[in-house]
């Protein structure tokens, strides 16, 4: 057993670069960012921070349920795909995790919901292997929608500082560079349609009410400072709805017999994007346009 698993890390080593997918690492300061960073509405700013507080957890969890099954995915171009991926959440986890630190303070403290959710994903990690690949590749398909919208919609990133641009930015560019891993993985592996579908309808009501949970609880904590911004929220509640209206078909085609992530093509958005970050936020990573480190 020992001698077969050193053999599949010996041929980790061997596999092809990655396409598509660049390891970056972000160089931001999370202690700049204002608590209502996000056109200066509690309701979306505190919605983005619930996000930001489930990814160091989640994203670890996205990339145990891909090791599950990696030593039964035998082509070596996904091989390459799989530690690409692996590398660019184990950067967003980085990330994330140093601005929810930034946020922990006596009056927004983010440290019960996320062991709440560390129970959650306790038991998680016990249900068979096929059946956490699935929830991830829902949850991929939500963060590749929402980092899509996110780049579609300039006009809601004008207001955002540097460093909140960077951190968005950067991870919603990411999150639709490997959209497609884990839907290839579990294709390969089980490709069983049925219980894919079957598992996103379960991730659908359990995402919106987890992040509705962890949003008010965010707004309930800083009521004093969100509540009496009536003008903010009302944008901000608008700005929700029309993105939840707007997302409708995209998220409609997951349960299509044709269904796959790269067929919602944002080549040109991404490379648009990566071209800002670089020119105008010094981003060097985006200039430079090679994988810093691939992870096994």
């Amino acid at each position: 057993m020992a001698l077969a698993n050193a053999n599949v890390e010996k041929s980790y080593l061997n596999r092809p670069k990655a396409l598509g997918i660049t390891v970056r690492r972000l160089q931001f300061n999370p202690e700049k960012i204002k608590r209502h960073y996000f056109a200066n509405s509690p309701v979306m700013s505190h919605l983005l921070t619930a996000l930001s507080s489930t990814f160091p957890i989640g994203e670890q969890y996205f990339v145990n349920s891909v090791r599950n099954v990696r030593d039964k995915v035998k082509d070596p171009q996904l091989q390459a795909q799989i530690a690409a991926f692996i590398g660019q959440e184990a950067m967003h986890s980085k990330a994330h995790t140093e601005f929810n630190d930034a946020w922990r303070r006596d009056d927004y403290n983010l440290d019960r919901f996320q062991a709440w959710l560390a129970k959650r994903d306790d038991l998680l990690r016990n249900i068979h292997p096929k059946l956490q690949l699935a929830l991830t590749c829902a949850f991929e398909h939500f963060t590749a929608m929402l980092g899509g919208y996110i780049l579609k919609h300039p006009e809601i990133l004008s207001t955002l500082d540097d460093d909140a641009m960077k951190l968005w930015v950067w991870h919603a560019i990411e999150e639709i560079e490997h959209r497609s891993v884990a839907f290839d993985v579990y294709q390969e592996v089980y490709g069983d349609d049925r219980i894919r579908r079957l598992l996103m309808r379960s991730v659908t009501t359990g995402f919106a009410s987890l992040t509705f949970y962890a949003t008010s609880r965010l707004i309930w904590q800083d009521k004093w400072k969100s509540l009496p911004k009536l003008g903010g929220n009302l944008f901000g509640t608008y700005l929700l709805a029309k993105m939840l209206i707007q997302l409708i078909p995209e998220y409609l085609s997951y349960y299509q017999a044709d269904f796959h992530p790269a067929k919602h093509d944002y080549t040109q958005l991404v490379n648009y994007w990566k071209a800002r970050m670089a020119d105008e936020y010094g981003m060097v990573s985006f200039q430079e346009g090679t994988a810093s480190q691939l992870y096994s």
